[in-house]
């Protein structure tokens, strides 16, 4: 990448404002790993909490538009700087936005006494936000390829505000709706991004030849994705048999996990940052099944279902994305420290007891849930406390960034 930006005036910089991962990753993964446990603690019973909207709306929506946006916002806005060359947001733009992101999250913890319309304002208005600040140097530079992302954040802003007519109209379904919506939508953006990245990290990290793409393979698997967001989106859902719904979730499942065995996770069993990214990528078509399943007239639930896209594909990749991206930025060599692989698998064994165990042991229900909430919080835990001198210190090269 080309220098642009002035080394002096990047000293003057709090290190922590330098690029949007800094930030937004640290308080992100922080307040994934504090939002988990209030969520195990109010479900345990030994903490009273009322935030806006109840528990359960507040746990639903914090986990997407609290949590996973804030990383994929912190990703974007530090990618526009390779994709164009230019100085990506930093300084007291990224500080305002990364205001506006924690004011938003308190405001959903302790403003259960304000007005809606004031904390949904506030939430609403940083994905717009995050979005113009991606566009400006895309378009300046017509890279129109990336620019895909900026239609995805409005959508993603359109999911969060139906939650909140949802709850301004005291009705569950829009609540769901919108949770639903973000969730295929934020799935899609894995797979895409995933597809984009994943044989090519496979083959420089393990020395071997990259796997070539099968484009008609790619196209189908996307849009069966695809298909499946739009059923969702437009409240399609309901009018279509369930078979055909199981027959859909089925083609899909089965396309994303020949594009999954395609890139070989085998070959990176030695290399935490590959094989957490594969492992992640995994739970997708496994989501997908789980709701073939469901379809098919199955006993499986929609939440054990959804958290495998959730607590398994997003938990997973975000952390495993997360590890790499900020040594990548940061001008260290991509070798994480040893303990973030216990923390990759201790991710991954959350997404597991969230679903495939809590199905197979219903029993069981509420300690997997523990175990689930327990390994979630050790393994943010563990990137906060390994990361933190990461992303609050200059890089390690002496470049900007």
């Amino acid at each position: 990448m080309m220098q642009i930006t002035d080394l002096a005036t990047e000293q003057k910089l709090l290190p922590l404002l330098r690029q949007a991962f800094r930030p937004l990753f640290l308080f992100g993964a922080t307040f994934s790993a504090i939002a988990m446990l209030l969520w195990g603690l109010i479900l345990g019973g030994q903490l009273q909490l009322q935030p806006v909207g109840q528990v359960l709306f507040w746990h639903s929506h914090e986990m997407i538009f609290g949590f996973a946006c804030a990383i994929v916002i912190g990703f974007l806005l530090t990618a526009v700087q390779n994709w164009t060359s230019l100085r990506a947001p930093h300084g007291p733009t990224l500080l305002l936005l990364t205001l506006l992101w924690l004011a938003a999250r308190l405001l959903l913890l302790f403003g259960e006494a304000l007005p809606l319309w004031l904390v949904a304002l506030v939430d609403l208005s940083f994905l717009p936000l995050a979005a113009w600040l991606l566009a400006k140097p895309l378009l300046a530079v017509q890279q129109y390829r990336n620019l895909f992302f900026v239609p995805v954040l409005l959508l993603l802003t359109a999911c969060n505000l139906m939650m909140y007519l949802g709850l301004y109209l005291k009705r569950y379904d829009l609540q769901q709706l919108g949770s639903l919506n973000a969730i295929w939508l934020v799935t899609l953006l894995m797979a895409i991004v995933g597809g984009r990245v994943l044989p090519m990290f496979t083959a420089n990290g393990t020395k071997t030849t990259k796997v070539e793409a099968w484009p008609w393979l790619d196209r189908a698997a996307l849009a069966s994705l695809w298909l499946i967001f739009m059923l969702h989106f437009f409240s399609l859902v309901p009018l279509l048999p369930a078979s055909s719904l199981s027959a859909l979730f089925a083609l899909s499942a089965l396309l994303t996990a020949i594009r999954c065995a395609r890139w070989k996770i085998w070959l990176t069993l030695r290399v935490p940052l590959l094989w957490s990214l594969h492992l992640a990528y995994w739970f997708i078509p496994l989501g997908l099944a789980l709701f073939a399943l469901r379809y098919a007239g199955f006993a499986v639930s929609q939440s054990i279902a959804l958290h495998a896209l959730t607590a398994g594909a997003m938990g997973s990749m975000i952390l495993s994305m997360m590890a790499r991206v900020s040594l990548g930025h940061s001008g260290r060599l991509l070798q994480p420290k040893h303990i973030m692989g216990w923390a990759f698998l201790l991710v991954a064994i959350a997404g597991i007891s969230r679903t495939l165990l809590i199905w197979w042991l219903p029993e069981h229900t509420f300690s997997l849930l523990w175990l689930g909430i327990g390994s979630w919080v050790l393994a943010y835990g563990c990137y906060v406390l390994v990361y933190f001198p990461v992303l609050t210190t200059p890089r390690a090269d002496g470049r900007p960034g």
